[in-house]
């Protein structure tokens, strides 16, 4: 990845087109940073020559589990959705369910359950304003690998692009564009954490000025945020696509793991689909719908996507997907959460979510904790409060800003608990 500062201003022959790094302002509340290093080894855990005792070992993990559980109603900072129970399927996990190559084609093992991701994909085009048999699409290991492919389409379509991000996006989107030899030019957000649309179109129009490529332009290759990390804010596809023009062809790829599901049924209406201009999506399905593995979905325009060519004689299947072996259990648990919901109840689900969001903010007002929040985000900041209120409740932070996710599993009597930890002296203070 060779990053770029983005120009703010027009070029003169005195001020090169570059923008100062803000001095990091050190403040009590400022995080220590974590060190690189060895991860101790735990002797208990070791795995040695011999077989372990199969009994301990199991009410070991059993102990782990009741640890993990006992944790999950205050876990309020974090957007994996803890409220789910597929325990109905444990017979699942006697069975190897391998979906090799892409969901529609056949493969020699039979082993697979390529129908339920098939559907899955189906319903999710759907959601995402697009007609299932114009989209391709596979489910993921989540929304990293995701935004890896939906940028690796981008590259094959606009291969002298540069890539222009928010310095918003999920930090997965440097990895894929470092992994993709992608030139990166880092656009700078707004207050409410969009990006500047603005200072996109200057960065675009300034790269056809000096790579005009016959007039044409190199083209833009823009990653929309829909559900920033911190904020929960969502970038306007359509904005974003019209002003990344100043270049020449655009591709959008919109990174919705966090929010796409939320911006599918939020009032406001957020421009973040198919219909409003994107042309690759990936959806997170561990996050707001939850699941006991991480796993996702990417959504693809079909023109853009690659003819299927057979993977090999072994496997006789195509595959397009970047894995090989995908996790067909991943595909019948996301078959299962959808398949319960619907539309009708992914809908429902998404507004009690938003609900709880405003109480959040109304409670954390009368708590003098300065919240704020995206208009129908799930995300709500506020003031960092005290580390052992941060450990208590699981919370995410960032400089002097916390904030909590009101996805299933968060309820009004846990916001209500960290709003009375937030007016209460620390236990040893006494």
């Amino acid at each position: 990845m060779r990053p770029h500062s983005y120009p703010v201003k027009p070029a003169t022959p005195d001020r090169p087109l570059t923008k100062e790094p803000a001095p990091v302002q050190h403040t009590a509340t400022t995080p220590p940073q974590p060190h690189s290093g060895v991860v101790p080894e735990a002797p208990a855990l070791r795995i040695g020559d011999l077989p372990s005792d199969h009994a301990a070992d199991t009410a070991q993990l059993l102990k782990l589990i009741d640890t993990l559980r006992a944790e999950e109603r205050r876990v309020l900072g974090f957007p994996g959705n803890l409220d789910f129970d597929y325990s109905h399927l444990g017979a699942a996990l006697s069975v190897l369910i391998n979906n090799v190559g892409d969901p529609t084609s056949s493969d020699a093992s039979r082993v697979h359950a390529k129908d339920y991701e098939q559907a899955v994909v189906r319903f999710l085009s759907q959601t995402a304003a697009a007609h299932p048999d114009d989209v391709y699409g596979y489910v993921t290991s989540g929304g990293s690998e995701g935004n890896l492919f939906g940028l690796s389409l981008a590259r094959r379509h606009l291969p002298n692009a540069h890539l222009y991000v928010s310095d918003q996006a999920h930090y997965s989107v440097a990895k894929a564009a470092d992994l993709l030899g992608l030139t990166v030019v880092t656009i700078p957000s707004n207050d409410d954490g969009t990006m500047d649309a603005e200072a996109l179109k200057i960065a675009a129009y300034f790269h056809r000025k000096v790579r005009p490529y016959g007039g044409r332009g190199p083209g833009a290759i823009v990653l929309a945020t829909i559900g920033t990390t911190m904020r929960g804010a969502y970038d306007d596809v359509t904005e974003l696509r019209k002003w990344a023009s100043a270049a020449g062809e655009v591709y959008v790829h919109a990174d919705a793991a966090s929010g796409g599901l939320i911006a599918a049924h939020a009032p406001s209406g957020p421009r973040w689909n198919f219909q409003h201009g994107a042309d690759s999506i990936t959806i997170s399905g561990h996050k707001l719908l939850g699941s006991p593995v991480p796993c996702g979905v990417v959504l693809a325009r079909r023109e853009l996507v690659a003819e299927p060519a057979p993977a090999s004689e072994y496997t006789q299947a195509s595959a397009r997907t970047l894995g090989c072996s995908r996790s067909g259990l991943a595909a019948i648990l996301l078959w299962s959460a959808l398949r319960r919901l619907g539309h009708t109840g992914l809908r429902t689900h998404i507004l009690r979510c938003l609900e709880t969001a405003q109480y959040a903010v109304a409670q954390l007002t009368r708590a003098g904790a300065h919240p704020t929040h995206t208009t129908d985000s799930l995300t709500v900041c506020f003031d960092r409060p005290d580390d052992w209120i941060i450990r208590k409740w699981h919370l995410a932070c960032e400089g002097p800003t916390a904030h909590l996710i009101t996805v299933g599993h968060v309820s009004r009597t846990a916001i209500d608990e960290l709003c009375q930890d937030l007016t209460t002296a620390p236990p040893h203070a006494a």
